[in-house]
């Protein structure tokens, strides 16, 4: 099978949809299919380069930190990608690459499968003054792209009833994106858990809540921020891992915290090859985040063998066992509940880091992409009865 992916996200950038994309390709590969992906380049040149195909295009961080419009005209790459003949389109975002999905979709009469990432209304903030607006409006936008495909994949029943109470009528797919599991299977190395916290000036003896993932307004770092600094100084490392539109703000909002290091590390961002390292130096993955579709960075903490301390979300549903890999919490009374506890257990953690990987087992790159195979094929065989005369 031929398989186009489109996305506005791929290598060299970094967020949750170029790490699904990338997991998908290489696995459909290895399954003796053929893939072509097509994407916006980080300047205004086009090109092709492995079986990639980059659109110039040009920053547009005023609708949305790290989006990107396509400028360079598409004729010339869309009709190799037309003569390639691809037999199904899976596009992954709403914006510049999408409207090109559907253009190739159209003119060779294939399935165009569509994978929901974003929960827009979480991100109205960014483009919108009245949140009730924004709200609306991204129920319109998402309703409108849904209905020029032949089906869409959620990560999570969350995304699906989000889906379906905005009005989409197109069937949806329930299919959580895998990672690479060869990443975090390892594991730790204590010499070089006391090297990266030697560099980060973190005391051996520190208890580390680590989180994982993008600086922005939509994550809540904050409340992670508000709840080490009621704790008080000492005992307990809370390390932010990543970068991002919000973390000029937060490290002033940490500042007058009275937070400082060794209570509070900004690490930055890390080399996409070391962040199972980064994630084994915490005792406890942290996050509370309500605005994930799936959380991949969940999956990734579990696969590593850390426990979750995280806010309660629908799409954690049967991901975040309490008691079992880690908790759920809904208050900052239950988030410091739940830490004292795990602190008071010592002996209980190595059956948590067992529980915890075991649930990260679940997540495998090679079993989503036999699941989104299977609804590639589906899609196919629907097209080609479609087309046979009456």
């Amino acid at each position: 099978m031929k398989i186009l992916i489109t996305s506005d996200w791929y290598i060299p950038a970094v967020n949750g949809v170029v790490t699904s994309v990338k997991n998908l390709r290489r696995e459909l590969e290895a399954r003796g299919h053929e893939v072509r992906v097509l994407t916006l380049s980080q300047n205004h040149r086009s090109c092709e380069r492995d079986g990639v195909t980059y659109l110039g295009s040009v920053a547009a961080g005023l609708i949305y930190p790290g989006a990107r419009l396509r400028t360079a005209l598409a004729g010339k790459w869309v009709r190799e990608l037309v003569e390639w003949g691809p037999d199904v389109v899976h596009s992954q975002c709403e914006f510049s690459t999408f409207f090109l999905a559907r253009r190739i979709a159209e003119e060779l009469e294939i399935p165009l499968v569509h994978t929901y990432h974003t929960v827009y209304e979480d991100y109205t903030h960014y483009f919108s003054p009245n949140v009730r607006f924004g709200k609306k409006a991204a129920a319109v936008f998402t309703r409108w792209a849904a209905s020029h495909t032949d089906c869409l994949i959620a990560p999570t029943g969350k995304v699906r009833l989000l889906l379906q109470g905005y009005g989409v009528r197109k069937p949806v797919f329930v299919v959580p994106s895998g990672i690479d599991l060869r990443r975090f299977r390892s594991e730790p190395d204590p010499l070089r858990q006391n090297v990266l916290k030697a560099s980060l000036d973190i005391p051996r003896d520190r208890t580390v809540l680590v989180f994982v993932g993008r600086l922005a307004e939509e994550k809540r770092v904050e409340e992670l921020l508000r709840f080490r600094a009621d704790m008080g100084p000492g005992g307990v490392t809370l390390l932010l891992v990543g970068d991002g539109p919000d973390r000029q703000r937060l490290e002033g909002a940490a500042a007058g915290l009275g937070l400082s290091a060794p209570d509070v590390v900004f690490a930055g961002m890390v080399p996409a090859e070391q962040v199972a390292d980064w994630y084994q130096l915490g005792d406890l993955f942290v996050s509370a985040s309500t605005s994930e579709t799936q959380g991949l960075t969940y999956a990734e903490a579990l696969a590593a063998g850390v426990p979750v301390l995280c806010r309660a979300d629908p799409c954690l549903l049967g991901v975040v066992r309490d008691g079992e890999n880690g908790w759920q919490y809904h208050d900052e009374a239950e988030f410091r509940t739940r830490l004292e506890d795990f602190l008071a257990h010592p002996l209980e953690r190595e059956a948590l880091r067992r529980a915890a990987r075991e649930t990260g087992e679940e997540y495998s790159a090679q079993r989503f992409a036999e699941r989104v195979e299977a609804i590639y094929l589906e899609q196919i065989e629907r097209g080609s009865l479609r087309r046979i005369p009456a």
